[in-house]
């Protein structure tokens, strides 16, 4: 019956309801127009999958993708490349990737700050490496914009832009530390034709 449940949420490996479908991958807030992916189960998710592999999507049978703090978790010589090139694959011609990362030029400058003390400084090393509080909770990649650009382009996207917010969901995208917005948010473009 489980897997019957799980075949009428995501078709056969390889296909996706036929409705345009928004992906938040790493969400934790549940949304009406979007739904979540995530490496781990819970009552909020509803794809369950490394965001490495994303075979269980047709190719362009997703509209939007949203992706907060979670890119710098992959491996920066294969696991975040062959991920941008996933998500390039599952979006509609002219879809769009929103992409969140902790931007590495902002953290280095704010932890060689004289101004902060000890514990703020612990806590600017924790955004720059992971809260390390589960396995899956490590920094694999330092991220700023010149690089998540290039591999950006190298994936195949178009169009990128720099945002201060998304404003599409309360979380790590608009973290403000010390009067310094943390985060790097890229949204970029799968062309309209390959």
């Amino acid at each position: 019956m489980l897997l019957s449940m799980i075949k009428n949420l995501t078709g056969a490996r390889g296909d996706t309801p036929a409705a345009p479908l928004k992906l938040h991958i790493g969400g934790h807030v549940a949304h009406a127009e979007w739904k979540i992916f995530d490496v781990r189960p819970g009552p909020l998710v509803d794809f369950v999958g490394d965001c490495t592999d994303l075979a269980a999507f047709k190719d362009g049978s997703v509209t939007e993708i949203y992706v907060s703090h979670v890119l710098e978790h992959l491996g920066y010589v294969s696991e975040l490349p062959r991920t941008l090139r996933e998500f390039n694959r599952v979006l509609a011609p002219g879809g769009t990737l929103r992409a969140s990362v902790p931007d590495l030029d902002t953290l280095c400058a704010l932890f060689t700050d004289p101004a902060l003390n000890f514990e703020e400084r612990v806590h600017v090393m924790r955004m720059l490496f992971g809260g390390q509080s589960n396995a899956a909770d490590f920094h694999k990649a330092g991220l700023n914009e010149e690089f998540l650009r290039d591999f950006l382009l190298d994936a195949g996207f178009i169009d990128i832009v720099r945002s201060e917010d998304f404003g599409l969901f309360d979380d790590s995208s608009a973290l403000v530390f010390k009067g310094h917005r943390i985060s790097l948010n890229l949204s970029a473009r799968k062309p309209a034709r390959d």
